[in-house]
């Protein structure tokens, strides 16, 4: 689930740090997020060409339930419709394929009533049997997979669908679930047609379904081509878009380049339309997407922030709490975000990116402190010794940090740990071997983010109950700090009481700083550089492209 880190001193696009769940935007650009244009009425027809990063061997899957890759769900969200849809800038759950929808007391049960005429692109009702068998559908590949596919956390607890009338279902969980309104208005659970359930899950991640958005899937072709197309008829797009009807645009190209500099370069030269990049754009890149006339669009992705977990269990050296809390003390954020992401790159605030919904920052208790930090070590026992590296019985004060791929920015919280005497050693090994070396405890420190906008998608990776490794989630925490994590998550999931969600969750941030259980490194930020031709330029809440609303000037 790693993203590819940068280059140390790579400057990212100035990106203004505004409120929770704000839309951020670099350059000159209209109401509608594109780039700036005479123009004020969108034109119909003609063809975006999007550049995407490769595809990752081990997520090539457009399959909506079984897909993690970002830009594949960023296909998937113009192709398949949700039950709702979350409002990026509040995090408000809004009505698209169901129109309205009623949660039970006690919330294990949720009615979605659907609105009348909406088709998949095959002609066949998207009604109440629908949805049913999409659910029905997710618990088989639940049950197929044992719980690996990435949809399963969305559904944690499901019981069974009902149909209760042609247009009204109701989906019931065995325990409470207050996530799943906001779940489902996921890509991971939007609808496709009963009929796809027939294929086999390797065909469904080719692309062998159907959905009923404003888009059609022409082709996919794994690491080279996907091709979208515009659907006739399409008149029912989300309470969040400004254009509910048919897609303005006839054809969607996604291509997948390796190379940011080449997909810069197509992009100033008129070969694409759109850059999406997985690292932040370089200052020279971004001076000449500039001075093409086009603009940098960028939102945090939201979730949990990229992090590293502790392994606190007995016998290790992060077992104790003050060294944990010293590792904070000698990380100095600002410097790492301006040195690895530019000069207005924000800074991460906690556990969670700010975009995602009930963020509660936790900077005060993240600010650099070199000399607290030795306080902290000196009162733990770890001494000075040779090399400028702390020790205790003769044993130097050594975090290992194993790692398949070596960056620079992990160097640089190196070089800054060194300055109050510990030893960050990174261990790099192949990805394959990871998993044996969680699950054996061989590690300090392990890296991990999620994303999703809402919180509760941290018990994925802390909560050993539903963590997909229970070796991190075991060894992150003492039992009694577990104890209460696991409370703060189930108080959240039980209540269908936003205010008391809230403070749960508020809770849950100053425990996981206060105990030394998250160790933020970086906000993780979505960019794009987009043409000056294109307009109606839009993140979801979930960071990805949205283009109901997108037009290109002809």
């Amino acid at each position: 689930m790693t993203r590819r880190m940068p280059r140390r001193g790579i400057a990212a696009t100035a990106l203004a740090v505004t409120a929770a769940l704000g839309l951020t935007a670099c350059g000159s650009s209209d109401d509608e997020g594109g780039a700036t244009s005479t123009a004020s009425e969108p034109v119909a027809g003609g063809t975006l060409k999007v550049a995407f990063f490769p595809d990752n061997p081990q997520f090539t899957c457009l399959d909506p339930f079984q897909t993690y890759w970002i830009e594949h769900r960023t296909v998937i969200r113009n192709v398949a419709d949700s039950l709702t849809d979350q409002d990026p800038k509040t995090g408000e759950i809004k009505p698209w394929l169901a129109k309205s929808w009623e949660v039970g007391a006690d919330g294990k049960e949720y009615t979605f009533h659907l609105r009348d005429g909406v088709t998949f692109s095959d002609g066949t009702k998207l009604d109440a049997a629908a949805v049913k068998a999409n659910f029905d559908g997710a618990q088989g590949v639940v049950k197929e997979t044992g719980g690996t596919a990435y949809g399963s956390s969305y559904i944690l607890g499901l019981d069974h669908t009902e149909v209760v009338d042609p247009l009204t279902v109701k989906v019931v969980f065995s325990a409470p679930n207050s996530s799943f309104l906001q779940a489902s208005s996921t890509t991971n659970l939007a609808i496709i047609s009963p009929d796809s359930y027939k294929k086999t899950a390797k065909e469904r991640c080719l692309g062998q379904y159907v959905g009923s958005g404003a888009f059609t899937l022409e082709s996919y072709k794994p690491n080279e081509l996907t091709v979208l197309q515009k659907r006739p008829g399409y008149t029912w797009g989300s309470a969040l878009s400004k254009n509910t009807g048919e897609a303005h645009l006839d054809r969607v190209e996604f291509s997948y380049v390796a190379e940011d500099s080449v997909r810069t370069g197509n992009l100033v030269s008129g070969a694409i339309d759109i850059s999406w990049p997985r690292s932040p754009i370089t200052v020279e890149d971004r001076e000449l997407i500039k001075k093409s006339g086009g603009v940098i669009e960028s939102r945090s992705l939201p979730g949990v922030a990229s992090a590293y977990y502790p392994n606190a269990s007995a016998g290790h050296v992060l077992s104790d709490l003050k060294v944990r809390q010293a590792l904070y003390k000698g990380i100095d954020l600002a410097t790492y975000a301006k040195t690895s992401f530019g000069d207005d790159y924000p800074v991460v605030g906690g556990a969670f990116d700010n975009t995602t919904p009930f963020y509660a920052s936790q900077a005060s208790k993240l600010a650099y402190d070199p000399d607290g930090a030795i306080r902290l070590l000196e009162e733990a026992g770890w001494k000075p010794g040779e090399g400028g590296y702390r020790y205790k019985d003769g044993k130097r004060l050594t975090v290992v940090f194993p790692t398949s791929s070596l960056s620079v920015s992990s160097e640089l919280i190196q070089d800054q740990l060194k300055k109050v005497g510990i030893e960050l050693k990174i261990d790099v090994k192949p990805a394959a071997e990871l998993p044996a070396t969680y699950k054996n405890g061989a590690y300090d420190l392990a890296s991990s983010y999620f994303t999703r906008a809402d919180p509760g998608a941290l018990q994925f990776l802390l909560d050993p109950k539903y963590a997909t490794s229970k070796a991190l989630a075991t060894n992150a925490a003492t039992p009694e700090t577990t104890a209460k994590i696991q409370a703060l998550f189930t108080k959240a999931r039980e209540t269908t009481d936003d205010a008391v969600r809230k403070q749960a969750y508020a809770d849950l941030q100053a425990l996981l700083i206060d105990e030394g259980v998250a160790f933020p490194q970086y906000e993780r930020v979505q960019f794009a550089g987009v043409s000056k031709d294109v307009h109606g330029f839009a993140f979801t809440s979930e960071s990805f492209l949205k283009l109901n609303d997108v037009w290109k000037q002809q």
